[in-house]
């Protein structure tokens, strides 16, 4: 009998559903290789992204150092002592006076004692004119030896050894930034001043180390191979600490009011369009508000912080209120009616009950909210974040630019060669900041929910 039914054919039902079936799966398939696919391509093009970053950022963490043996010849040096406190002197005339010496000392040409180390350093009779040859090292080592010696005038007269930056043009050519085999027209740098940098680099006068200066210098016009990003990073620092201190508790509580507290009305749903409608404003647009706003019409300092962390405070308000009412919707409305139901007020319900179950993903949004706002440039372009600003902000009410805007306006830099690299490392250390606020987001978050 069995024998028998096994072999009747399939009935036409049957065949039809197994075809359907054999098609779903199928098509299942082919989507879960096609998903597949489309994550490693995502993946390869983040991979190639980064390694581009890095092949072209690595390099402008190391610097040529050039370690001159300095003379402060006193022909060159004809300065007199410093003056010394009188009796009965003011602190006010002793600073004067140590003003007025100071400013001979400026006037001195430093630039004969920089001239004279490096022809220390040369062959016997090697022949190279001032100019090129001053072309070698960065421009303010001058000021370096004036600062040493207005520091310590006991040093007149005495041969020290002190370490400077070797020039922008100069470290371009020792990294092989510049074709070697160009012609002397399109050369940045003369070629007995090449020659003589050869030669330096092969008996250890000129060698290679980290580059402190580009995360402990601001950036400088004058001498390009010691700017930095301190005075760009603190700016930032400062506009993500108004944007954490407003930001936060204001988008939390408009999230709360408006979610848990808030009647239905006309009212409501209008503002809750408005917000929606705000998180997808281009961040130009908040630029263009603040410049009106804070700017022209409360005459706050253009190119400060405070501003900027204004302006990034309207931009990231939208996400942490959207974010936070997702997380108290996502809440199950038996804890809700457990705690009214145990005899808790409304607002204990909401403060001591729903709100600590939603604290990752209120988190969570935050820090990722601060982080995008951290790599905006747009908005802060336009609040005059982009001018040159050679100094530490310190407070922030002090004109400070940012990093994002510090990319742009080293990515524009007519000395390609040598900042293309620096724009690479800056863009290194915003993507360091920004991995390291998500990669706090999601360590607290994890603390909260095994608290939880």
């Amino acid at each position: 009998m069995t024998d028998v039914t096994a072999s009747r054919p399939l009935s036409e039902r049957t065949q039809l559903i197994r075809k359907n079936l054999r098609r779903r799966h199928m098509s299942e398939t082919i989507f879960r290789a096609l998903g597949l696919l489309a994550i490693i391509v995502a993946l390869g093009f983040v991979a190639l992204l980064f390694a581009d970053i890095l092949r072209k950022g690595v390099p402008a963490f190391t610097q040529s150092n050039l370690h001159l043996t300095a003379t402060f010849d006193p022909e060159i040096i004809d300065v007199g002592p410093p003056p010394g406190r009188i009796a009965g002197q003011s602190e006010a005339e002793f600073r004067a006076a140590s003003l007025k010496w100071q400013r001979e000392v400026a006037m001195l040409n430093w630039n004969k004692v920089v001239e004279a180390s490096l022809r220390a350093l040369a062959p016997a009779g090697y022949e190279i004119a001032a100019k090129d040859l001053l072309t070698i090292p960065e421009t303010d080592a001058r000021h370096r030896l004036r600062e040493m010696f207005v520091a310590d005038p006991s040093l007149l007269g005495q041969t020290v050894k002190v370490d400077v930056l070797a020039s922008a043009n100069a470290d371009n050519w020792i990294k092989g930034n510049i074709d070697r085999s160009l012609p002397d027209s399109q050369q940045q740098l003369k070629a007995p001043a090449r020659a003589l940098i050869d030669q330096f680099v092969s008996n250890g006068t000129i060698s290679m180390g980290f580059a402190w200066s580009l995360l402990t210098n601001v950036d400088s016009r004058a001498a390009p191979a010691s700017s930095g990003l301190l005075g760009a990073l603190v700016g930032s620092l400062y506009m993500m600490l108004i944007v954490i201190v407003l930001a936060v508790p204001i988008g939390v509580a408009a999230a709360i009011y408006l979610e848990e507290f808030a009647p239905k009305s006309r009212l409501t749903d209008f503002i809750e369009v408005n917000i929606n409608n705000l998180a997808a404003v281009p961040s130009i647009v908040f630029g263009l508000l603040g410049a009106a706003v804070f700017i022209n019409y409360m005459h706050l300092p253009i190119s400060a912080p405070l501003v900027g962390g204004l302006v990034l405070t309207l931009m990231t308000l939208p996400t942490i209120i959207i974010a936070t009412r997702g997380a108290l919707l996502g809440v199950s409305p038996a804890l809700r009616q457990a705690a009214l139901g145990m005899g808790a007020s409304k607002t204990q319900m909401v403060f001591h009950h729903v709100l600590p179950v939603t604290f990752p993903s209120i988190l969570t949004a935050t820090i990722i909210g601060v982080a995008h706002a951290l790599g905006e440039t747009a908005p802060l372009l336009l609040i005059g974040m982009k001018a040159f600003v050679a100094s530490v902000p310190a407070t922030p009410l002090d004109q400070a630019t940012a990093l994002p805007v510090q990319i742009y306006l080293w990515q524009g830099n007519e000395n390609r060669n040598f900042f293309e690299s620096h724009t690479a490392a800056a863009i290194m250390v915003l993507l360091v900041l920004m991995i390291a606020l998500n990669g706090i987001a999601i360590f607290l978050r994890s603390r909260l929910e095994r608290r939880a």
